[in-house]
């Protein structure tokens, strides 16, 4: 996957569509991500042990990782990742500006 755990995204499409955020997890077997402050979801929770507090708490689900891209830390707008190959190593940088993304 061309996303990882860190990158700040900008979500293209769904409910959400506008929102950036960081993402906190990516599930490569099923293309999904988990975005921070996007697709959230109320869970409710009940207690398991005495002192835990039962009620109602915001998560964030998964979304599909082609419904976002990366946002370029240099030009700061929503791009493709393209990959240059330097020392034997594959490197992502944007196809608009051509910044090393890290």
């Amino acid at each position: 996957m061309k996303i990882r755990k860190g990158d700040n995204v900008k979500v293209l499409a769904g409910n959400d569509k506008g929102k950036t955020g960081e993402v906190l997890e990516v599930i490569p077997k099923s293309e999904k991500i988990i975005v921070k402050g996007v697709n959230v979801r109320k869970k409710h929770v009940k207690a398991r042990k005495q002192g835990e507090e039962a009620g109602i708490i915001p998560v964030e689900c998964a979304i599909h990782a082609s419904k976002v891209n990366i946002v370029c830390p240099k030009c700061g707008k929503a791009v493709k990742v393209g990959y240059q190959i330097e020392k034997d190593q594959k490197i992502r940088v944007c196809r608009k500006c051509g910044a090393k993304i890290k």
